[in-house]
């Protein structure tokens, strides 16, 4: 191409007011003008902000860029030239190959179908002991806290062989880390905790095993310290992104009263109305790659050290891929979103959080027919846009008792 590429001048920090579902309006913007945009970080390096879906499933798919944690650059924030250092031991979300293949392999068998089918019936039965709370309380009722959290909280901790005794305080934690709202001080203080209450975990799980993937896992050559890291990545992957699906998602259906109606009248759509859902509230926004060498992308040379910004939302809604992709349509046939990802990367708990997810919403909907907000729309508080997973704060509802 001989003509300039188009500018973003800045990553977004806010979403347009009233349109809690929809990607920042220059993402959506910069997209309209091409799939690929220029970009300048905030300490003044060149990248790029991918925005079209064809170039972020290539991008996914092509090993030429690398996931490496130390090849990073913050999208908003000036570090001042300070590297950001390499991904620990067993965080292998953040590697290359064949780092990557040494942590992640190991976990594949682990997500057997036998397991996803218990924790199924798990997940069927926490469900329905957060509904009975929330009936027994009577309305009104805040569906994070009540609902939302605790389902993939308890799962996840089960996962990981959590004692029971411990997982209030474990939750609290992992959530001041992952919230986007907690000050530095205190982020880092709930990291470091959470990363001392795992090693002490695997090293309990190595004296002493119980039914739960970690356990599983103390039979391989991994250390301490990698199982501690690859547990980090479970529960991050696991615990968060589906919390705020099943709370955005609770939102959106309660926004868009014909497709809920439709999902009511038909609990076979359940499956297809989760596929779009993830779809259409990509609640995993962005993420990053760094080019190891030139590449031509989109007509483009992408020079070897440039970063990429990848837009899962705007990639998930581009319309040369999803006709009429701003609506909600639970009927959609088309499949292939982003959400979980693509390539080697994609994330391994995907099933896991459909399970989760095609249990929660049915049971929600059935149990509270006449489920609805309990504020005004506009006064339902969303998560920043600068948390690495999109959501709201607190979705307060209220049904006829």
């Amino acid at each position: 191409m001989s003509e300039s590429p188009h500018t973003l001048a800045a990553m977004p920090t806010t979403r347009r007011a009233g349109c809690p579902f929809d990607p920042p309006a220059e993402l959506t913007d910069a997209r309209r003008h091409a799939p690929m945009s220029r970009f300048t970080f905030p300490g003044g390096e060149p990248g790029w902000v991918i925005t079209g879906y064809d170039l972020v499933r290539s991008v996914l798919a092509d090993s030429r860029f690398s996931s490496r944690k130390e090849l990073m650059l913050h999208p908003t924030i000036d570090y001042g030239g300070i590297q950001a250092p390499p991904a620990p031991p067993g965080e292998f979300l953040l590697m290359d190959e064949p780092l990557h293949s040494r942590y992640r392999k190991p976990l594949t068998g682990k997500f057997t179908v036998r397991r996803m089918r218990l924790l199924a019936e798990r997940v069927a039965r926490i469900t329905t002991e957060r509904l009975d709370a929330m009936e027994e309380t009577g309305p009104p009722a805040e569906l994070v806290t009540a609902f939302a959290k605790p389902i993939p909280a308890i799962v996840i901790c089960e996962l990981l062989g959590v004692p029971y005794q411990d997982r209030d305080s474990f939750q609290e934690q992992v959530d001041s880390f992952m919230n986007g709202e907690t000050s530095d001080e205190d982020m880092l203080a709930a990291y470091t905790a959470t990363q001392d209450y795992l090693a002490r975990l695997v090293a309990a799980k190595r004296a002493h095993p119980t039914d739960d993937v970690l356990s599983d896992l103390t039979d391989s050559d991994l250390t301490d310290e990698e199982l501690k890291g690859i547990s980090l990545i479970l529960l991050a992957a696991g615990l968060d992104t589906t919390a705020n699906m099943l709370a955005l998602g609770t939102f959106a259906l309660l926004r868009n009263p014909e497709q809920l109606a439709a999902l009511r009248a038909d609990p076979s759509l359940t499956g297809r109305a989760v596929e779009e859902l993830l779809r259409y509230l990509s609640v995993a926004k962005t993420f990053m790659r760094t080019a190891l060498e030139d590449v031509e992308l989109g007509g483009r040379t992408v020079r070897a050290g440039e970063r990429l910004i990848l837009s899962y939302n705007t990639a998930n809604r581009d319309p040369d891929r999803f006709p009429d992709p701003h609506a909600l349509d639970l009927h959609r046939q088309n499949g292939g979103h982003l959400a979980f990802g693509h390539g080697i990367h994609q994330c391994l708990g995907q099933q896991l959080a459909r399970v989760e997810m095609q249990v929660a919403f049915p049971a929600l909907l059935d149990r509270f027919p006449t489920l609805r907000l309990a504020v005004p729309p506009e006064d339902v508080a969303l998560r920043p846009e600068i948390a690495d997973i999109y959501g709201v704060k607190s979705l307060p509802v209220t049904w006829d008792a």
